[in-house]
């Protein structure tokens, strides 16, 4: 296999909600030449929001996939998104690789990683 770019979809039962809550809360940039609920995560990837007709509810393994999402400045960005009403599990976790990670929880309960690459 020769990838050419990489995507995810993550599905929900309320495609609105998780749409904006990506959007507008945790500020991820549309693609709307990709439809109207493809947000650029970084590095040329896209996340789609979808509706799954097996998707029901809060997320039952939140922790089974982590996508992770690289900023320049975890701390700013976790006390953002703090204020603004979203939960963290993981509050600036240092790596033994020297990252630091926060772990935020989406309206579906999926886990979401906020990662900063310090030296």
């Amino acid at each position: 296999m020769q990838p050419v770019g990489f995507g995810f979809v993550l599905t929900t039962e309320n495609v609105d909600r998780l749409n904006t809550f990506y959007r507008d809360i945790v500020g991820l940039p549309p693609l709307p030449e990709l439809g109207p609920y493809a947000h650029n995560v970084g590095g040329g990837v896209a996340m789609f929001i979808q509706g799954h007709s097996e998707t029901m509810g809060m997320a039952k393994e939140p922790s089974r996939w982590l996508p992770g999402i690289t900023v320049q400045n975890l701390k700013e960005e976790q006390s953002r998104l703090e204020t603004a009403g979203v939960s963290f599990i993981r509050r600036e976790g240092r790596e033994e690789w020297g990252g630091i990670i926060s772990t935020l929880v989406d309206p579906d309960g999926n886990y979401i990683n906020i990662m900063e690459w310090a030296g």
